[in-house]
């Protein structure tokens, strides 16, 4: 399967989240050097792809692509998150009800396209 084949495949999701205030350099500094048994949870979890933008040092935005739609809850209740959630947690705002401060975000425009190849213009 190539990735357009796979990509056709997930399903898009997206939150926002936020850091306490100063907390960005060592968010960073942990997803820079992210555990290895952690990326294979969330690659056995059915997520395919993480991506995070930050909109400043303390609003962040996360699109992943997932295969299963459970994909996130099963991330979430692993043991290895646990323990990664330990470290994040005096990274993260928390809400009124103790959860992280974040919230999914709902796909408004989606536009799939096959764009040029940079070899075919050369030719």
């Amino acid at each position: 399967m190539n990735a357009p084949d796979i990509a056709r495949g997930a399903i898009r999701r997206a939150f926002t989240l936020r850091l306490k205030p100063g907390a960005f350099d060592q968010y960073k500094e942990y997803h820079d050097h992210i555990w290895p048994e952690l990326v294979r949870e969330i690659e056995a979890c059915g997520i395919a792809q993480i991506t995070t933008f930050a909109a400043d040092d303390l609003q962040l935005f996360l699109y992943s692509e997932i295969y299963d739609e459970a994909a996130w809850d099963k991330l979430w209740s692993s043991q290895v998150h646990d323990e990664w959630g330990k470290c994040m947690e005096p990274l993260m705002q928390f809400n009124a009800h103790g959860k992280v401060d974040a919230g999914p975000l709902r796909e408004i425009f989606h536009l799939p396209t096959q764009p040029a190849r940079a070899d075919a213009d050369a030719q």
